[in-house]
């Protein structure tokens, strides 16, 4: 049996008590739950104690297809005593290792601590570093300068791992520079821009997304590349967060306005030490990503006009190593790329939308229903009328009486034609507004405020098709139950009593409620969505629920007044109540008997009932949409997901074993190659591997 020293077993203490206390962290996984995922995987047995061999680690239960030798590299990272097997004691340790705020650099060191005592010698680095594609590229001088600083002049000097960890990052900054010296065989610090090209391409590749690989060329006009520029251009690529940081700095928060270069530079030198040469670059490269028309042609000019938004520095942001890992139910992919998006496809994307947007509304509409059965009657009751009766004293007074004289399930009277109604009518309103503002949206993924009103506008006219008939029937469902031992009201015997016409009975005023409520809705959810994004731009569930409850509430109240209308005209009057002809009639004789305060009533109701409403709507229709993605090549819920480029379906496609520390495993091993460009060779065929079946190679 393998035993942990002392210092293991205090770190991993120290782990557990890390990852309980923090709520930013990963939440560790149960000892039992993971005690059953390495029982699943590992197939040696010692003295009654199973082990996990590298192979049965890397290949099983990560899922890599790394060859021979990268495999016992990085079965090295949690295999501490180095024997070759991993022990569950070993396998929950590095799960706990995960779960740290510095877990990629120690995964790193780990990686280089080749006899696992807590330092890293020369020859352990040398060892593994020959065994990156790195080291294929670049000839490094492994006996130079720089190595000397580090290990000493005789190479003697060994280096724990915080020291490790400034090593890791000076080092690969310094192959780069190793690689430009190489490529000016003149010594006159300049090399060409198809060297320029092929540093980037082949030193650092981690630092570059699609939209920056392709146009490296451009970016530098076809001109030679001077040293300043090269070290600009790549000090710029590694603190494109910083950048966000120094853009949302600039504009107060907000990630729709442009920014000029002089405002992006003023915001710099305020916060840290980008220098204006970075500065330049960076429009340069957005120009050049989104094809700006001649802008090279015209520098000086587009330097003082060209702006830049947040999501130009997400195109050109080099992939991050952390990342909000989602669960997907169902990925699917129906074009390659946005230039196959067919009539078909794009009909299929609305109906793709209005399925999960009628799903998103039914459990929106259930969720409040008894808030909204409560706004109904009290919104209904009359007290200026003939009768003067006044049956309800207040929201919270009136679900008391409703608990007491129809039982709990009077809350939830009239829910099923809720529900047979409201599911096509927050689709069709989710799908107009998404298919309205994809079409208002430019390249840069901008949208103007102007046209965010207007989506929400047509979201809000097209839902009333389905909610005018909806409302009626529901309405006079849920004020039936006032009449003690009054007749049974029916659904269906309401729809055949009013007929189709009857059945949209009060549509302008249903108009003249839904039309603003939506233009001031969606506009003010994407705004406050935005703004609750970290700074990656990822919205969590909870940000997602906030945002769109905080946007319910302006929108719900402003519009209480055709709320009101709507109702009185839609209700059956009783004996002696007033009746109304029309949304101006209506307005008049209500404001005539009872005053302007009549127009609000229930507004604290249709608060707490819409507000939440669409809360839990939007957030259903989002998170359904992230579980079941269908990649159609048109636009995604902003704040989805982190933008990233590299390898998608090792971040996404995630192993249902991987719980606890290890939903971060696979980040973790592509940060290692992202972060510090130290990719290990892989296998290119389908490996089988005991207890997880066949494992594709990646590439």
């Amino acid at each position: 049996m393998k035993a942990l020293t002392l210092e293991q077993i205090l770190n991993l203490c120290g782990m557990v008590a890390y990852c309980q206390e923090s709520p930013m962290q990963i939440k560790r996984a149960s000892t039992d739950k993971l005690r059953e995922i390495f029982a699943r995987y590992a197939t040696q047995q010692i003295n009654g104690e199973l082990f996990m061999t590298s192979e049965e680690f890397v290949r099983g239960f990560l899922g890599q297809s790394y060859n021979e030798e990268s495999v016992k590299l990085l079965a090295g990272i949690a295999d501490t005593s180095k024997d070759g097997l991993i022990s569950f004691a070993e396998f929950q340790a590095f799960e706990g290792l995960l779960c740290t705020p510095d877990a990629l650099y120690k995964t790193a060191f780990q990686l280089f601590d080749r006899n696992g005592n807590g330092s890293v010698t020369y020859s352990e680095f040398v060892d593994v570093f020959k065994k990156t594609d790195l080291h294929a590229k670049i000839p490094f001088k492994l006996d130079g300068p720089f190595i000397q600083l580090y290990f000493g002049k005789d190479r003697q000097r060994t280096i724990n791992y915080a020291e490790f960890s400034q090593f890791l990052h000076d080092f690969h900054e310094e192959c780069a520079l190793e690689a430009f010296r190489m490529k000016d065989t003149s010594g006159s610090g300049f090399i060409s821009a198809l060297d320029f090209q092929d540093i980037m391409v082949n030193v650092k590749r981690h630092l570059l997304t699609a939209e920056v690989k392709d146009n490296l060329v451009a970016v530098t006009e076809g001109h030679r590349v001077s040293f300043p520029y090269f070290m600009a251009f790549n000090s710029l690529l590694n603190n494109m967060e910083l950048i966000k940081r120094i853009y949302l700095n600039a504009t107060a928060g907000s990630r729709t306005e442009p920014v000029t270069k002089d405002e992006l530079l003023h915001s710099a030198q305020t916060m840290s030490q980008i220098t204006p040469l970075e500065i330049d670059i960076l429009y340069q490269l957005t120009g050049a990503v989104h094809q700006t028309g001649v802008w090279w042609k015209r520098k000086k000019v587009i330097d003082k006009t060209r702006r830049l938004v947040y999501s130009d520095l997400s195109s050109i942001a080099p992939e991050h190593y952390t990342k909000h890992i989602t669960h997907r139910l169902a990925e699917i992919k129906a074009v390659e790329s946005p230039a196959d998006r067919s009539i078909f496809i794009q009909l299929l994307e609305s109906t793709y939308r209005f399925t999960l947007g009628s799903v998103a509304g039914a459990v929106g509409a259930t969720a409040v229903y008894p808030i909204d059965l409560v706004k109904t009657r009290m919104q209904n009751q009359r007290t200026g009328s003939f009768i003067g009766e006044v049956a309800y004293r207040n929201s919270w007074d009136c679900c008391k009486k409703v608990i007491r004289h129809e039982g709990a399930l009077g809350l939830y009277r009239g829910l099923v034609p809720q529900l047979m109604g409201v599911a096509p009518e927050k689709a069709i309103k989710l799908t107009v507004n998404d298919l309205v503002r994809d079409k208002m949206t430019d390249k840069q993924g901008q949208i103007p405020r102007w046209a965010e009103v207007l989506a929400g506008g047509c979201a809000g006219g097209s839902q009333v098709i389905f909610t005018n008939p909806l409302e009626i029937v529901k309405i006079r469902l849920q004020v039936a139950g006032e009449i003690a031992g009054g007749a049974k009201v029916r659904a269906w015997n309401v729809v055949r009593e009013l007929g189709l016409f009857g059945l949209y009975k009060g549509a302008r005023a249903c108009l003249l409620r839904d039309v603003p409520f939506s233009a001031i809705y969606f506009p003010m959810y994407a705004h406050v969505k935005a703004a609750f994004a970290d700074e990656q731009g990822y919205n969590h569930p909870l940000t997602l629920l906030a945002a769109g409850a905080i946007a319910g509430i302006p929108a719900a109240s402003l519009v209480t007044p055709a709320d009101v209308i709507k109702t009185r005209l839609q209700v059956v009057a009783r004996t002696g109540q007033t009746t109304y002809n029309g949304v101006m009639d209506a307005a008049r004789k209500i404001m005539a008997e009872e005053g302007p305060r009549a127009f609000w009533k229930g507004t604290v109701a249709r608060v707490f009932r819409s507000s939440p409403q669409f809360g839990v709507t939007l957030v259903t229709y989002e998170l359904l949409q992230r579980l079941l993605y269908v990649d159609f090549g048109g636009s995604r819920p902003a704040g989805s997901d982190v933008a990233h480029s590299g390898k998608p379906a090792e971040l996404t496609k995630l192993n249902p074993d991987h719980i606890g520390g290890y939903q971060a495993a696979l980040p973790m091993l592509n940060g290692i190659e992202t972060k510090f460009g130290l990719s290990l060779p892989r296998f290119a065929s389908t490996i089988k591997v005991p207890g997880a079946g066949q494992v594709p190679a990646s590439s």
